[in-house]
């Protein structure tokens, strides 16, 4: 091409290849994934649409002519074109969920002529093995889902389980991720895990029987709409829900903790009740006489007595 053109890349005539193809973002956020015309066509329209991995499907989100568009499915309240200027068909979602993690597709539809950019939105976050009160290798599939969602969060994805690797995320037990596959992530190789002759790295299971399989969950959330803060006292459990409720709070949910932990620096050395009934605490500075564990981390005495009064409480206040 002539100097100071760009040439396209091969097979894309009208849509600018991205600068970055991931987008970065937080829950609550609003983020922007770019796709831009180089040139418009004459009767073209712009269809976006996102990849889900579970079972390959994409669904539309919008299509656009350059002068109308519609929206279409769960995402239709929360997105819009951006439209900064006449080439721009780029994705605007406000209030950025866990669910939109993921890849997704502008597809440029002109007569014959197809193409299409990929990008990918990238949530930040953190994922945290979940087992329930009655001990490990409960859940099938279906209820790690449902029990990830009930504590503010969702199964995470395998790119989220291996980035949480990446950053230390050492765990014994295999738990279930979002496309129906089992893993386990492991940095300090040991006997009970595998044994000591093993890499480290995320151990698979491959994809399990979603019905009849059980194992633990891994959970993914991302930053809060509001606060977790500690109430201390020698609260039951149920003491510890009424005193949240007093402040007009609500007793904390696992994930709202780690959330709280990760993006607030979080750290508390007193024990206290969550939603589900476990009982845990933030830390971002090892210190001594903290569990004496070297790494930051959400801690757990595990699932108490009900009636014990021994522990405070985390509350959960949405902005």
């Amino acid at each position: 091409g002539r100097q100071g053109v760009a040439a396209a890349p091969p097979g894309l005539q009208y849509l600018l290849e991205p600068l970055h193809a991931t987008v970065h973002t937080q829950r609550g956020a609003t983020a922007t994934l770019p796709c831009v015309l180089r040139a418009l066509p004459r009767n073209y329209r712009v269809k976006w649409s996102k990849v889900e991995p579970a079972n390959y499907r994409e669904n539309i989100i919008i299509i656009t002519n350059g002068l109308y568009h519609k929206n279409y499915g769960p995402l239709s309240q929360r997105v819009r074109l951006r439209h900064g200027h006449r080439y721009d068909a780029s994705l605007t979602i406000t209030d950025v969920a866990l669910e939109d993690e993921g890849r997704y597709r502008c597809q440029l539809v002109n007569g014959l002529e197809d193409e299409s950019v990929s990008l990918t939105l990238h949530l930040e976050g953190v994922v945290f093995p979940y087992q329930p009160s009655n001990g490990r290798y409960k859940f099938n599939y279906h209820e790690a889902k449902r029990a990830c969602e009930q504590q503010d969060s969702r199964l995470a994805t395998y790119q989220q389980l291996y980035k949480a690797w990446t950053e230390g995320l050492d765990w014994c037990n295999a738990g279930w991720i979002l496309d129906g596959t089992v893993h386990y992530p492991i940095i300090n190789s040991r006997e009970p895990c595998g044994g000591r002759l093993l890499l480290p790295g995320v151990r698979s299971y491959g994809a399990r029987d979603k019905q009849k399989d059980k194992f633990d969950a891994f959970c993914f959330t991302s930053a809060l709409q509001g606060q977790v803060y500690f109430i201390r006292g020698h609260l039951n459990f149920k003491e510890a829900g009424q005193a949240c409720r007093n402040q007009g709070a609500a007793i904390a949910k696992v994930g709202q903790l780690y959330s709280a932990w990760k993006f607030s620096q979080l750290d508390r050395c007193d024990g206290g009740w969550l939603a589900d009934g476990s009982v845990r605490y933030p830390i971002t500075t090892p210190r001594q006489h903290c569990g004496g564990l070297p790494d930051p981390g959400v801690r757990s005495f595990g699932f108490p007595s009900k009636e014990l009064r021994t522990y405070g409480t985390y509350c959960f206040e949405g902005k």
